[in-house]
């Protein structure tokens, strides 16, 4: 399908896909003057349900409010009969719970592949894979007829980029999406919202996780796998990473690098626990080489319990935190956390000793970014 018609696609099944939610929902919305929206994504972990209210001016001043975000942890990107099993299982149950629970008309909700898995299947041959999926989920829900698109990489860069950074930095900031499948983001090189510069990688948090386990072979201790992670992002550094930092030639346009996906709300959030209610943190390289030594030397420090229990401000809601640092752990085992730190050490290395000055920002809530791009972009036509 050509560019400009997916584009358009996208476009006119986002348009369907936001309304007001019935009262039957039951969801308390933060705005006077809002829409919701619902969406299913299948992406390279696996599969992830939101349902976003969205305010007028959400670009400029991040005018979103998550209602429900839900996720099933499946592995598509394995590419075998048990993950792709619990992939459909979960595709399923969560649009069923939008439809039955929710209330929400299937017409509502818009549902999509990811990026990353478009990606990862197309470097090992599997979109068949894909294919049978959609058909799969098509057959089982009963609506033939339902959308299910694969959305282009620039296309989600482009518009994460539009939703995540504010309108008052969008022409002086690099944005860098690590996915579970790859990484992706840019900027904006010409001062205006057409012309959009991708970056992008191959290695994503889990993807780069997979290969590190691969090659552990019969010892999965940890030990051995902080051996294996090094050697593949290493070579990841090596053969990938550096030129593509390079060849973004960001730095006469970007002062600022903002990495958004759920590495760095993780990051994020297990660094600073007590900045919750922040959707963005400003962090160092050295505070993040620190704290990757944390994840694999002192793992328990990170921990629910250990987090909540140094928090020393009175007027911090500690039951707050403690859910969402228990989040961090459902989605991200130590492996895993171990994995996508190492990836985000190894891409700010190279503007660390490149390019001086500049600021580096862990996005928490970057999930919703191309969502809330589609909507300001549609309702503004």
């Amino acid at each position: 399908m050509p560019h400009n018609s997916r584009s358009v696609l996208l476009s006119v099944a986002l348009l369907l896909g936001f309304s007001f939610l019935s009262a039957q929902t039951n969801f308390k919305l933060k705005y006077n003057n809002s829409s919701v929206y619902a969406g299913i994504e299948v992406g390279s972990k696996g599969v992830k349900m939101s349902v976003i209210e969205i305010g007028r001016n959400a670009q400029s001043r991040g005018a979103f409010n998550i209602l429900k975000d839900s996720s099933v942890n499946t592995d598509f990107i394995s590419f075998s009969e048990p993950t792709f099993h619990a992939t459909l299982e979960g595709i399923c149950g969560l649009y069923s719970t939008l439809v039955k629970q929710y209330k929400i008309q299937p017409r509502y909700v818009f549902t999509l592949v990811s990026s990353g898995v478009k990606i990862q299947a197309e470097k090992e041959n599997k979109t068949s894979w894909i294919n049978n999926l959609i058909d799969s989920f098509k057959l089982k829900i009963k609506d033939s007829e339902r959308q299910v698109s694969v959305i282009d990489v620039l296309e989600e860069a482009r518009l994460s980029h539009l939703g995540i950074v504010p309108e008052t930095r969008r022409y002086n900031t690099f944005l860098i999406d690590i996915g579970s499948g790859n990484t992706k983001g840019g900027y904006f090189p010409n001062g205006n919202t057409r012309d959009f510069k991708l970056f992008q990688l191959s290695w994503g948090t889990k993807s780069t996780a997979n290969a590190a386990e691969k090659r552990c072979g019969d010892d999965n201790g940890i030990l051995n796998f902080n051996k294996q992670l090094y050697r593949v992002l290493s070579e990841a550094e090596n053969s990938e990473i550096i030129y593509a930092v390079n060849e973004s030639g960001s730095y006469p346009k970007s002062d600022n690098v903002a990495f958004s996906g759920g590495i760095s709300w993780s990051v994020a959030t297990l660094m600073f626990p007590e900045l919750i209610d922040n959707s963005v943190v400003a962090v160092t390289f050295e505070q993040v080489l620190k704290f990757q030594e944390r994840l694999y030397n002192n793992f328990s420090s990170v921990s629910e319990a250990a987090l909540t229990r140094n928090l020393m401000d009175k007027t911090l809601d500690k039951d707050a935190v403690a859910r969402e640092v228990k989040r961090v752990h459902q989605v991200f085992d130590q492996k895993s956390l171990m994995a996508g730190t190492g990836l985000l050490i190894k891409i700010m290395r190279q503007f660390q000793s490149i390019y001086e000055g500049k600021q580096f920002y862990l996005v928490k809530n970057g999930q919703v970014g191309w969502i809330s791009a589609y909507v300001d972009q549609t309702v503004g036509k």
